[in-house]
């Protein structure tokens, strides 16, 4: 089939005028990925947090805006899928690697790597995107496991901390999918 560039190209302002999938969900669109609202930042650990953005419950995976205002170790742990990483503030890497992941950045993350979060001295504030596929198997340095998150430990937390904190039940549900 060969295909009409200057069709496919339609630049007219016409809205598509047929039905969407009626099993389709509604578009998800957070315009605050960095909240003043402090009740929608998850603590996770001591001087890090995490601004959830979507618990994708069928696909087991979830994206989520982590802030760390501390330097130091964050996590060593090993991925059961693939992680997709953008840098919007500070900077952060692992000790496997030598490369650094900074401001304006992405990183690919493959199933099957285990390595070590750190973010170095002098850096005050890091904030990265993070669009986590499977789980997180929180190992030691030897490889044993010590615990794990996926959406579903994720989605559970964050259910808890905003329901300590008043948010409104359905601030959470929008993030389900």
């Amino acid at each position: 089939m060969t295909v009409d560039r200057a069709r496919v190209r339609d630049v007219s302002a016409t809205p598509y005028r047929g039905a969407q999938p009626a099993d389709m969900r509604d578009d998800l669109v957070i315009a605050d990925l960095l909240p003043r609202d402090a009740r929608l930042w998850v603590p996770l650990d001591e001087g890090v947090w995490s601004r959830p953005l979507l618990f994708d419950v069928t696909h087991g995976a979830y994206a989520h805006v982590m802030k760390v205002t501390r330097a130091g170790i964050v996590a060593r742990h090993r991925h059961t899928g693939p992680v997709l990483a953008f840098v919007q503030r500070g900077r952060w890497h692992y000790l496997e690697h030598d490369w650094e992941a900074t401001e304006g950045g992405f990183a690919f993350e493959p199933p099957g790597e285990t390595h070590t979060l750190v973010v170095p001295e002098g850096c005050d504030e890091m904030i990265t995107t993070f669009h986590v596929h499977g789980a997180l198997i929180y190992v030691d340095p030897d490889g044993t496991p010590i615990g794990y998150d996926d959406v579903f430990t994720r989605l559970e937390r964050t259910r808890r901390h905003f329901s300590e904190r008043g948010v409104p039940a359905t601030e959470l549900e929008a993030m389900i999918r």
